[in-house]
């Protein structure tokens, strides 16, 4: 097989394959074989299908499949020889002529290839990348104190309602004289929380209230949100028109939701029993924690400050934008062009620092293996269940809930690309200035803040 490759401008090449007759005919002849072992026809016994039959019913098609293939192969073996870096996948050229297979080879195809533009990144000592330091004071502690102890609180009883109180009463439905609605909604238990009221007017009715109260007030104006509302009112969407008016609501419940006490009962909920057995551990075990989180969140901004730093020091890349585009449309059949126009920019974005990246990585030798994934994939369980305040689960739930991610592709691509950012950070932290700064948790935050705004 001839494969000739032109690149003019260095990102759009052209390959071209001229296929010859020795170059598959093998391949074809040994599939054909194979598919009269299995053949059955009416008249012959199974495998006994003569050969000229199985070419006439099967030959065309096998023709077809064994050169796709054999371009397939030729395709990548001459992109890995010849170190062409392809984006994406060969897309058919539109400079290909019409071929018919059923006519005697050569045959010519020709595909399009997008190459990545050449540029060459180095990092060293002389480079500087902003590093924060995040501070763990009293303050922050405080604070994380009481988001425990909120976290485990539970519902009391009250006789009077105050603010972030739960009330349940008797809900019936008036008529426009005030007066119970003959057929209209009647529940009990109905809940309501007037702190989350976005109407003031509403919500100031509710002010003050004592069991057995009995207020006037429009669910209408109070949920603003058909859903909420039909959910209020345990009614479809669709009759929501019809109960448009006041209705009477006679409390009979108030709950206020208190914090747990910080003492024994909280250390051994939040690290197990017999961990912590004092408040001064609970609070030096807090600030351990926190610093340990803060060392991977300092981490992840200096990787995010890396990424802007190289991007920049790289400068404006050029791309095949046009073929790009087909190769993001052939991989989005079902989203169409305004899909595309509308992700483009951000895709090409994220393909610089994928290169960018991929030169840092083989630059410094990183390699990934199976345990840095699965360790990755760890640390997501335990960010995950910490969340939820749940910060002493056991390794084996951990190991179980990391398998589970690890069976699942659409975990495993993020988990690598986790693993490799995390190991690329621990060698460039060592080989660039780091500009370390002292800041503070609410300091810190207004960094994304303000990259978002």
């Amino acid at each position: 097989m001839k494969v000739t490759f032109e690149n003019p401008d260095k990102v759009n090449g052209l390959m071209t394959l001229t296929v010859e007759e020795a170059d598959y005919q093998a391949n074809v002849e040994k599939a054909l074989k194979n598919y009269r072992k299995k053949a059955q026809m009416p008249g012959f016994r199974p495998g006994m299908v003569p050969m000229s039959l199985i070419k006439r019913q099967y030959g065309t098609a096998v023709k077809v499949e064994e050169i796709n293939k054999l371009l397939g192969q030729e395709i990548y073996k001459y992109v890995n020889d010849n170190k062409i870096q392809m984006l994406g996948e060969p897309m058919p050229s539109d400079k290909q002529e019409a071929v018919d297979v059923e006519g005697p080879a050569p045959y010519t195809f020709v595909f399009d290839i997008a190459v990545a533009p050449e540029f060459k990144i180095e990092l060293t000592d002389k480079d500087t990348v902003d590093f924060y330091d995040i501070t763990v004071d009293d303050a922050l502690i405080d604070r994380q104190v009481d988001m425990f102890a909120q976290r485990s609180g539970h519902y009391v009883k009250a006789e009077d309602y105050q603010e972030n109180d739960m009330l349940k009463g008797d809900l019936r439905e008036l008529d426009e004289n005030g007066s119970t609605k003959e057929g209209g909604i009647e529940l009990s238990e109905a809940t309501v929380m007037p702190t989350y009221v976005k109407d003031e007017e509403q919500k100031k009715l509710f002010d003050g209230c004592k069991l057995g109260d009995v207020i006037t007030f429009n669910p209408r104006k109070t949920y603003q949100s058909d859903a909420e509302l039909a959910s209020f009112l345990k009614v479809d969407k669709a009759e929501l028109g019809f109960h448009t008016g006041d209705f009477s609501y006679q409390v009979t419940e108030i709950s206020r939701y208190v914090k747990a006490e910080v003492n024994q009962e909280l250390f051994d909920q939040v690290y197990g029993e017999g961990t912590v057995k004092d408040e001064k551990e609970f609070r030096q075990k807090i600030g351990e924690g926190l610093k340990a989180q803060f060392a991977t969140d300092a981490d992840f901004r200096f990787i995010t400050d890396l990424r802007h730093y190289c991007e920049q020091k790289v400068g404006e890349l050029t791309f095949p934008e046009k073929l790009l585009k087909r190769v993001m449309k052939n991989n989005n059949k079902d989203k169409g062009e305004e899909y595309v126009d509308r992700n483009f920019d951000a895709s090409i974005k994220e393909l610089k620092w994928h290169l960018i990246k991929e030169q840092l990585v083989e630059a410094n030798g990183i390699k990934i293996e199976d345990a840095d994934v699965k360790n990755a994939a760890k640390e997501a369980a335990r960010a995950q269940f910490a969340q939820y305040g749940m910060n002493n689960i056991p390794d084996e739930y951990l190991e179980n809930y990391a398998q589970d991610m690890l069976k699942k592709k659409e975990y495993v691509d993020g988990l690598v690309d986790r693993s490799i950012d995390r190991k690329l950070t621990e060698v460039l932290k060592n080989i660039v200035t780091l500009n370390k700064k002292t800041v503070t948790l609410d300091e810190f935050n207004k960094l994304f803040e303000a990259e978002e705004a």
